[in-house]
Order: C-alpha cells, then sequence, then structure tokens
C-alpha cells in the first residue's frame, strides 16, 4: 500500500533525530574502540538494538518475518551494517571522527549517483545539485578550521591511508544499502524492517569478528566505563532511534535529503566537542557550519517532488 506524502513535521522530526544522533555517535564509537574490538562493537550494537524493537513489535501483534523479508534483510543489512558500519568502526581505530565525518561527507552525492544510473532513473533538481555541492564544501570549510589530527595513537601512514580509503569504500557500500531498502515493496512498517535489518546486520558483523580472530582478544574485564557507556549510548540512540529514523526517510523522501545527514553530523559533532569538551571554535568553522545550513534548505526545497511513494 502507498501511503500519502509525509508531513513537513514528521519529516522535521526524522531528520532531527538522524542529524543528532548520528552526529553524536561519531565521539561515541571513537570512545568504544578503545576497549571494544571493532567489529565485535557493531555486532553486539546492531543486534541488541534490533531484538529490543522487535520484541516491541511482536508484543504489539507484528507477524514473525518470512522468507522474503528475511532476504531484504540479509542484502541491507550486509550492505549497511556489516560491511558500512563494520569498516567505519575499525577505521575509527586509526584516523579521528573528523577526518571519518570528511570522508562520509559524499554520502548524499553517491545516492543522487545511484539513484540517477540506477534503475529509478531519478533526476535531480537544479537547487538540490547545488545545495549537494554546497554542503560537500561546507564540510570541507568546517573541518579544515577544526585542529583534528590526522592519525590515532601509533597509526602509520600506511595505516591512516588504509583506513580512509576503508571509510570511502563504506560510504559506497553503505549508499548502496541505502537505496536498495528504498526499492523494496514490502507491505511491513519502516521500524519492522529496520528491526530485522539490525538484526541480521549485526549478526553477520558477529561472525566477521569471530572470523577475523577478534573474540579471542576480547577480555571484559578491560572494557572501561566509557566504552561501556558509549555502546549503550550507541544502542539506544545510534541504531533504535537513528537507524530506524534513516530507514523511514529513505521511505518518504528523496534520498538527497534523507542524506544530508552526512553534512550536518560533522556540525553536531565539532559543536559538540565545542560544548562539552572546551574544544576551539573558529570562525571558517562557523562559516563552515553556515554554508551546510543553506546548503541543506537548498536540497530540502526538493521534497514535494519525491517520485515514488513507499509502502509504510
Amino acid at each position: 500500500m502507498n501511503p500519502g506524502p509525509a508531513s513537513a513535521k514528521k519529516v522535521a522530526i526524522g531528520l532531527a533525530a538522524v542529524y543528532l544522533g548520528w552526529g553524536s555517535t561519531y565521539l561515541a564509537i571513537r570512545f568504544a574502540v578503545e576497549t571494544i574490538p571493532p567489529f565485535f562493537l557493531g555486532g553486539v550494537r546492531f543486534l541488541v538494538a534490533g531484538v529490543i524493537v522487535f520484541l516491541w513489535l511482536r508484543a504489539r501483534g507484528a507477524p514473525m518475518p518470512g522468507r522474503v523479508e528475511w532476504k531484504v534483510a540479509l542484502i541491507s543489512g550486509s550492505l549497511m551494517i556489516t560491511a558500512g558500519n563494520g569498516l567505519i568502526n575499525w577505521s575509527g581505530q586509526f584516523i579521528p571522527s573528523s577526518l571519518i565525518a570528511l570522508l562520509v561527507a559524499p554520502v548524499p552525492l553517491w545516492l543522487v549517483a545511484i539513484a540517477r544510473f540506477g534503475p529509478d532513473q531519478e533526476s535531480p533538481g537544479r537547487s538540490e545539485m547545488l545545495g549537494l555541492f554546497s554542503g560537500l564544501l561546507g564540510v570541507v570549510v568546517l573541518l579544515g578550521g577544526s585542529d583534528a589530527k590526522i592519525g590515532l595513537g601509533n597509526a602509520t601512514a600506511g595505516l591512516v591511508l588504509l583506513a580512509s580509503l576503508a571509510v570511502i569504500l563504506a560510504s559506497i557500500i553503505w549508499s548502496f544499502g541505502s537505496l536498495y531498502i528504498r526499492r523494496t515493496q514490502l507491505p511491513q512498517s519502516a521500524l519492522y524492517m529496520s528491526s530485522i535489518t539490525m538484526i541480521a546486520g549485526g549478526a553477520m558483523q558477529l561472525l566477521v569478528s569471530v572470523g577475523t580472530g577478534e573474540m579471542g582478544r576480547l577480555s571484559p574485564s578491560n572494557i572501561s566505563a566509557a566504552s561501556w557507556g558509549s555502546l549503550a549510548y550507541l544502542i539506544v540512540v545510534g541504531s533504535i532511534i537513528s537507524f530506524s529514523a534513516y530507514s523511514w526517510l529513505l521511505r518518504v523522501v528523496r534520498p538527497a535529503l534523507a542524506g544530508t545527514y552526512a553534512y550536518v553530523n560533522p556540525v553536531v559533532a565539532l559543536f559538540l566537542g565545542w560544548w562539552l569538551a572546551n574544544e576551539t571554535m573558529t570562525v571558517p568553522m562557523l562559516f563552515g557550519t553556515l554554508i551546510i545550513v543553506l546548503a541543506v534548505s537548498l536540497v530540502q526545497r526538493n521534497r514535494p517532488g519525491t517520485p515514488t511513494p513507499r509502502p509504510s
């Protein structure tokens, strides 16, 4: 069944959940991977979040998923969670969250390119494309004005390069997974599909953790309180709230608007650093923020033109 257009208020709430939620998870991932292996972190995060949401839905009468639902969940989960999130977590051991945010910033452009040249054949409007490139420029200005280091700890130049390439690959794979979810014409709600996607993706990421030998290096007694707290935050805010909101947005707005989180997240991350960690706020950072706000407003202008309604 096809829903009517989502209200502007609901879209704004969904975007706020993704902007603020994922903008704050960069720092949480940084603290978490200090004492928790990266693929184990992602696996536990999404598996626990998915099970919590699914059990809540089952208590409200939701059916058990069938073969078709699990097929969609396995494909989208392997792309977005196992590969996309897993590579981001792994890279977080070697490069700072600000650099990760910069490398993830082209996600809206990847989404538009895949939507344009893929099966959907969606053509972006002029203001949308202007907004996308302006937003990317804003992220460059924003992070260029910060004093972030390029590498973390004892990371060598080779590891920094490899981690950076992994983030770029992760963002491309994530974009393919996002549009795959968007194209699925299933009658279940976005929350239902996001829950089993998190279950499937989290379980597969735990398999990767086992395959890479992380389990042999895992020692719960060595996990710091900051890492435990970060894991809990990632489960509730990063997955249950933000991932579910993003899955819903993919069904009701154009890919470019759903992907603008990649422009806004660095703004949130840097402002949180200024507010909570006494980090310096520079004029270029404020200028970059202004560019990003204007860019998102340009992309938002195309929202009424969302072509194909998705099932809700």
